[in-house]
């Protein structure tokens, strides 16, 4: 990866748009990216990292506020970054989400998020693509890194250094696991733990399943368990088969009991069936001998009613013969009532005729011609309705209209009255409007006005706070210096008293015999003696050591110390020279004007509604007044043509009903229509009167001549021979049933059983019963007992089958159980096998932290004038839960392992150095060799003195090799100095941050 050109606007510290060309400053090979604290130096490392991933490193991202405060305020937050990944040349323009001014109206609404990818090709940008979660994707992919590695390798973040290095074990299990993606060893470990408990539950499922069939084979069987087994557990007689044997044998014994049972139940259903065949012979007899005299008596009882056979034979056959006669009766009863009927409905019609036209005793022949005058009449009236009924409408039309009339002309005075007033009102809206849209816009000024107050007097009072923390923090450096200070002539004083006694302590190390390391003679006659309180090695590195301790807190709080007078310059100049009353009486002015004008323009939006009501009343009065004279006029003439036409129908049907006695043709219509249907009923019943009298004279001869052919006297006697449908049925019936009863019970005398039956003995049934029912009681009893031992042997058979099938798939999960137990407590660094008692994870992420630190130690020892190198340790340190990924500090002078917290401030930033260039250098060659040819250091230099600073510089002249660009961010004098190419970053308090490239800074 290298970097081109980025370009910011309003992100950051960047109020206007600001440039940065990596390419020119990659011709030094090393550049010095500096300015004073808070200028944005950082805010250019982030603006890289935005512009590859959408967000920024560190605490600084939970923020969210990437926006310049001071960019104007319709100015979109905007970073362009022109770089070339994997051999491609990409531009990524990224906006992230804002709050904009509203187009309309006032307040704010957010702007979403956006991005923009294009790559070259043939000398064209050519968009790859606009979505956020897509372009994320091809940054990662083309980088081979996530965001935490490529700031980890290409960023290492401002105050980042030392955290890994002083990290717990746990701490550095979790960054080391996001930078390796070691989350897959974690899962395994999971996976094989949750894997173990899923084949342990599914083996005591298992075991309970076959568990539960033995006590199942207990109960059907009643027996008990060998005493020796436990009823708890039987994990050894199900794993050794001695409980599939002692199942089978409880098997074998049931089946013997079942064979006897059997044939016990066959000698039992033999004895029944004789017995039962004896039984069903003696009903047999007793029931043909029962049959034999009920047909006797039948036969007598019928030969004695022979005599009231003969009679119902004669008396149905008169019956027969005298049937026809009554339909005929009833057809001449039939036709006298139709008669009788028709001259009556005649007698009641001429009535009506009478009645309504005063016609006494007309013939047919009148009644005809006078109907069909009527049905002219009725004719010429009926289209002559039509007429009437438009007349009726007419009627309605002319009232309808001279309503409308009167409504209109009251509309026509009430906008005529309208259009005069609304004119004057609209003209005094007008100007009201105007003052309360300057009264707004004078109110939006003043609040500005007012916001830039509130920001000089936030200023004033921050600065206030910091003058009061600086003071605080000025004399807690001043007792640090004079503490240092004291400890520094403490060591020193130590180390010249012990340099005085030197030659005592050499003395009291001499061996007898041993040679003198000075003078080399073997004899020591005078040897020096150690003077009273004289230092020790011990005391002389306990001293060096509280130096040592005390270093880093005095350069943190000289630090701290610059850090707030900086921040302190910015709030002041921020705060401007007037005093906070003063301010604060100007912003209560201004508030005041603002409130009272703002009053006024909050009128704005009802004086606006009033005045667009007003003016389309009025237009709207003025259409309405021109619609409304249309209307009148229309109305007008379209009444009088009503009026005329309404006049000449009612003339034309007067002729026509005057001497009728009738107002109305619908009456007129009514009346004729009456009467032609009075005068055509009373001519059709004449006829229907002559045609019934002569049906009825016609049915009364037939019934004559059917008496005299069948030789009845009259028609009584006919009619008495006469039997009803459900009489001759009854009758028919008794005569057949005798018959019928009479040959059945001569049928049965004759059948070949009956008769043999009735020659023999009658039987005994009672004794036969008793008998049947001991040999059937016998026979449910074998039955019962062949039935229990039938099902006891069939079930303990199927319950022996269900066990096997148990077992079968208990004996697969139980074996798979216990090598997936086994292993799991291995990858858990529980089992005796693991020697080194560590998770698969951590064993892993400890093999990637030796990586790191072979990887730091080559720079380290360079760096600390071959002083120090790490090592990794698989110890837990104080307080910890995990080890096997702790580090501590070789120091190569003194051969003592150090913890990093013992480091002094400079010593500190080297080690962290050398183990951030170190991780960086496993991080790529993990992400499959990345070329990083532009890398950025941020900050840590000004612990450092000047030779340990010239190791340092020598080591990132180092990482330029292969065409790497290094960027050191720093605002210590010193490297202003030894980096002649410089990318400064200066602050402004009205424009914001701003760039420019410096060569040759000397």
């Amino acid at each position: 990866m290298r970097l081109h050109h980025l370009e910011v606007t309003a992100f950051g510290p960047f109020a206007d748009t600001s440039s940065v060309d990596f390419d020119d400053l990659s011709s030094a090979g090393l550049f010095l990216l500096s300015g004073p604290t808070g200028s944005g130096k950082t805010s250019i490392l982030d603006a890289v990292c935005f512009a590859l991933y959408g967000d920024v490193p560190g605490d600084r991202n939970t923020a969210k506020r990437f926006r310049c405060d001071t960019a104007a305020p319709g100015v979109a937050p905007r970073v362009r970054l022109e770089a070339t990944l994997a051999g491609r040349r990409f531009r990524l323009t990224r906006s992230p989400a804002w709050s904009r001014p509203k187009k309309r109206g006032t307040g704010t609404t957010t702007e979403n998020a956006s991005v923009l990818v294009e790559e070259r090709i043939e000398g064209e940008w050519v968009s790859q693509s606009t979505r956020l979660d897509e372009s994320g994707h091809l940054v990662t992919g083309l980088l081979g890194m996530t965001m935490p590695q490529f700031c980890q390798v290409a960023m290492l973040p401002q105050g980042r250094f030392q955290m890994f290095l002083r990290a717990k074990s746990e701490d550095r299990h979790k960054l080391l696991q996001q930078l390796f993606s070691t989350q897959r060893f974690e899962d395994i470990e999971r996976w094989i733990r949750d894997h173990a408990r899923r084949l342990h539950r599914q083996s005591q499922e298992l075991q309970g399943a076959a568990a539960r069939v033995v006590s199942r084979i207990l109960e059907a069987t009643g027996e008990g368990l060998p005493e020796a087994w436990s009823s708890d557990d039987l994990t050894p007689q199900m794993d050794n088969d001695e409980l599939t044997a002692w199942v089978t044998s409880l098997v074998a014994v049931q089946q013997e009991q079942a064979a006897v049972a059997s044939t016990a139940l066959d000698e039992a259903e033999r004895a029944e069936q004789v017995a039962r065949e004896r039984r069903d012979a003696g009903h047999r007899t007793a029931d043909l001998q029962a049959r034999g005299a009920s047909a006797r008596a039948e036969v007598q009882a019928l030969t004695e009613a022979d005599d009231q056979q003969r009679e119902r034979r004669l008396r149905l056959s008169s019956a027969r013969r005298a049937a026809p006669v009554v339909p005929l009766h009833r057809l001449v009863r039939a036709s006298a009532q139709q008669r009788d009927r028709a001259v009556e409905q005649a007698r009641t019609a001429r009535a009506g005729v009478d009645e309504l036209l005063g016609l006494h005793d007309a013939t047919d022949e009148a009644l005809r011609h006078l109907v069909r005058d009527l049905v002219a009449a009725r004719t010429l009236a009926m289209n002559a309705l039509p007429r009437e009924t438009e007349l009726i409408g007419l009627r309605r039309r002319i009232d309808r209209g001279r309503t409308e009339l009167q409504d209109l002309s009251a509309q026509e005075a009430r906008d005529l009255a309208s259009t005069e007033e609304l004119p004057p009102r609209i003209d005094e809206l007008r100007a009201r409007l105007g003052q309360a849209r300057e009264a707004a816009a004078h109110a939006e000024r003043l609040s500005g006005d007012v916001a830039g107050l509130d920001l000089r007097l936030s200023a004033r009072a921050r600065a206030d706070g910091l003058r009061v923390e600086l003071e605080r923090a000025t004399e807690q450096r001043r007792v640090a210096v004079d503490t240092c200070q004291g400890l520094k002539e403490t060591w020193l004083e130590l180390t010249e008293a012990r340099i005085r006694g030197m030659a005592a302590e050499i003395a009291t190390e001499l061996a007898v015999g041993a040679s003198c390391p000075v003078c080399g003679s073997a004899e020591h006659p005078h040897k020096a003696e150690p003077a009273a309180g004289a230092p020790t090695a011990e005391s002389e590195k306990a001293a060096r050591k509280a130096l040592e301790d005390a270093e880093p807190a005095r350069v943190a709080l000289e630090d701290k110390v610059r850090e707030l007078t900086a921040t302190l310059e910015h709030a002041e100049s921020d705060a401007g020279d007037e005093p906070a009353d003063e301010l604060r009486a100007q912003r209560a002015e201004l508030e005041a004007q603002r409130a009272a004008t703002a009053r006024v323009g909050r009128t704005t939006g009802e004086l606006e509604s009033s005045l667009t009501l007003a003016e389309r009343t009025l237009q709207s009065a003025t259409e309405n007044l021109a619609a409304t004279r249309i209307r009148l006029a229309e109305t007008r003439t379209r009444l009088e043509a009503d009026q005329a036409a309404a006049r000449e129908i009612d003339d034309d049907l007067r002729g026509l009903l005057d001497g009728t006695g009738h107002d109305h043709l619908s009456q007129l219509i009514a009346h004729h229509q009456q009467a032609i249907e009075v005068c055509e009923t009373a001519v059709r019943l004449d006829a229907e009167v002559a045609a019934a009298t002569e049906r009825a004279d016609e049915s009364r001869a037939a019934l004559d001549g059917w008496l005299d052919e069948h030789a009845f006297t009259d028609l009584g006697t006919a009619l008495d021979a006469v039997l009803t449908d459900a009489a001759f049925q009854s009758l028919e019936q008794e005569a057949s049933r005798h018959e019928t009863r009479l040959a059945a019970a001569r049928a049965v005398l004759a059948e070949a059983d009956v008769a043999a039956a009735l020659e023999l003995p009658a039987p005994d049934l009672a004794v036969l019963d008793q008998e049947t029912t001991r040999s059937r009681n016998e026979l449910g009893s074998a039955r019962t007992q062949a039935q229990v031992a039938r099902t006891r042997a069939a079930r303990l058979s199927a319950l022996s089958d269900g066990l096997a099938t148990a077992l079968a798939s208990w004996r697969p999960v139980h074996t798979s159980h216990a090598v997936a137990a086994e292993l799991a407590a291995f990858v858990e660094g529980k089992s005796a096998d693991n020697e080194l008692r560590m998770r698969l994870s951590a064993y892993v992420l400890a093999w990637r932290l030796t990586q790191v630190v072979a990887a730091a130690n080559e720079r380290l020892l360079r760096m600390s004038d071959q002083r120090y190198t790490l090592e990794h340790t698989g110890r837990r340190g104080a307080g910890e839960s995990r080890g096997g990924l702790s580090l501590l500090v070789l120091d190569e002078w003194s051969g003592e392992l150090r913890d990093p917290a013992t480091l002094s401030g400079g010593e500190t930033f080297v080690v962290s150095l050398a183990l951030a260039l170190g991780l960086a250098d496993v991080v790529t060659q993990e992400a499959g060799g990345v070329e990083l040819d532009t890398l950025f250091v941020d900050e840590g230099f000004g612990s450092l003195d000047s030779q340990t600073l010239d190791d340092v510089m020598d080591t990132l002249d180092a990482l330029r090799d292969g065409g790497r660009v290094v960027g050191v961010v720093s605002h210590v004098a010193e490297m202003r100095s030894r980096i002649p190419t410089q990318l400064r970053v200066g602050k402004d308090r009205g424009s914001g941050s701003s760039t420019a490239v410096v060569r040759d800074a000397s």
